[in-house]
């Protein structure tokens, strides 16, 4: 399935209801996964590890790059090659849900011992995302710069709904550990539902910019059993002096921005530069479903999300 016919089904595939009507997103039930079977070097252990991505109901076997054509989905489920060692994480993955199944998203200390001697620890965030990764994944540096954000989508709708079910320990501790090293520091860290409309070009030069058409976030900070139909409006426009805006809801650019490929094939950041009037029509959309929301490698070891549902709201 190409990003073109995944944004024809995000635009067709409705039913009404009240008013409104509702949009089922493709794989958004989290009934389909992909299963893939990574060994991992010989070096860390050598294991075959089964990592998942919401789509076709199939397994793949062997250490290769995924078509992430087939689905708009990617995830935080990592397959690395790094100084020559590859690495599966593992921290989305189906799970039983309230009739069915349901994606459960985890906070988690991936760790690995080099040949017995040196530990390797990361905290990784569960993450779901519209888009696809860049695999295998060659390092950690940046690893905003590992996906390809965002699909193509010119749709406008009111409001993102899910349901959802959340588990925080809300301990008051982060932990921040990337390759070498972790250390705890204070602070919280709830859930996050993020998403973001962008009108996107490209100039001369192969750098893409955008203009912020749409937004919507929410953060769940405690702990809670299932909530059905959660609705998340989307707000259009310059929403900064509105009463609901908060500083996360910002444009997103500098070191936390995020990446995209451009027509010449080549990785480049996201040059999100302003507010879109309102009424401006969009050409991308960006979704990401999130245990955490410090950001890469910093987070509450422990928190765990379920999202079941996922569905976009349009006005008749």
């Amino acid at each position: 399935m190409e990003k073109t016919e995944i944004t024809l089904l995000l635009l067709l595939c409705c039913f009404p209801l009240h008013a409104q009507r509702i949009e089922r997103i493709p794989f958004g039930d989290f009934e389909r996964w992909t299963t893939r079977h990574i060994k991992e070097s010989a070096i860390i252990g050598g294991e075959t590890k089964a990592i998942y991505v919401p789509g076709p109901e199939e397994t793949i076997e062997g250490n290769k790059a995924y078509d992430y054509s087939r689905a708009p989905w990617s995830t935080s489920n990592a397959y690395a090659k790094v100084s020559g060692v590859t690495k599966a994480s593992l921290s989305v993955e189906p799970d039983k849900g309230q009739d069915g199944r349901c994606a459960r998203l985890s906070t988690v200390m991936e760790s690995c011992r080099v040949a017995g001697l040196v530990d390797i620890q990361a905290l990784v965030t569960g993450s779901i995302f519209w888009g696809r990764t860049y695999e295998p994944i060659s390092g950690v540096s940046n690893p905003y710069a590992n996906m390809d954000w965002g699909i193509p989508f010119t749709g406008h709708p009111s409001a993102v709904i899910l349901d959802y079910k959340a588990f925080l320990p809300a301990s008051g501790k982060l932990t921040t550990g990337t390759t070498f090293g972790k250390k705890e520091i204070p602070g919280e860290d709830p859930c996050q539902v993020m998403l973001i409309l962008q009108k996107r070009w490209e100039d001369a030069e192969g750098r893409i910019h955008a203009l912020r058409v749409g937004t919507a976030f929410y953060r769940i900070g405690s702990t809670c059993d299932w909530v059905k139909d959660y609705r998340i409006p989307v707000r259009y426009g310059d929403i900064r002096g509105s009463s609901f805006y908060r500083p996360y809801m910002a444009l997103i650019g500098g070191e936390k921005a995020l990446y995209a490929t451009n027509s010449k094939g080549k990785k480049v950041p996201i040059l999100e530069e302003g507010w879109a009037e309102e009424g401006t029509l969009c050409t991308h959309a960006i979704m990401q479903i999130s245990s955490g929301s410090c950001g890469a490698f910093t987070g509450e070891v422990g928190n765990i999300l379920w999202v079941d549902n996922l569905r976009l709201e349009y006005e008749r």
